[in-house]
């Protein structure tokens, strides 16, 4: 009988890991100097295949992309961000550029830095911008 009750509190617990959450992307991609014409459009290509970006921030040889990502860990939602540039890169006609930086953090904890003042504003107003 006890490996019974075992069993029981052992599956809610294996639901609760398996469920999806929300993390917020920062992505920094950097290279060659390119046209800024191309970088937005190639941005704005990149928003419109990948629905949940926020807003995008360039420049000719920069840019900033943050977005929300559904994954049910942290490695999921890290990993899901680093092939978002070479997966869209002909696709969308981005720049050969290289991911400089990469910030993965929880929806609460978003919400916590941007509540205590800590952390980039929300993402206002939503789409391509320059920097």
């Amino acid at each position: 009988m006890a490996s019974v009750g075992t069993e029981e509190r052992a599956e809610p617990e294996k639901d609760v890991c398996t469920a999806s959450r929300l993390w917020h992307i920062t992505l920094s991609v950097a290279g060659a100097a390119a046209p800024l014409k191309e970088v937005r459009r190639g941005l704005e290509q990149l928003a419109h295949d990948h629905p949940f970006l926020l807003t995008s921030r360039y420049a000719n040889d920069h840019a900033e992309i943050r977005y929300w990502e559904e994954a049910r860990d942290l490695h999921d939602a890290a990993a899901v961000a680093l092939r978002l540039w070479g997966e869209h890169r002909a696709s969308a006609k981005l720049p050969p550029w290289e991911i400089v930086g990469l910030e993965v953090v929880g929806r609460e904890t978003y919400h916590q830095r941007i509540a205590e003042g800590y952390g980039p504003p929300p993402a206002s107003p939503m789409g391509v911008h320059p920097f």
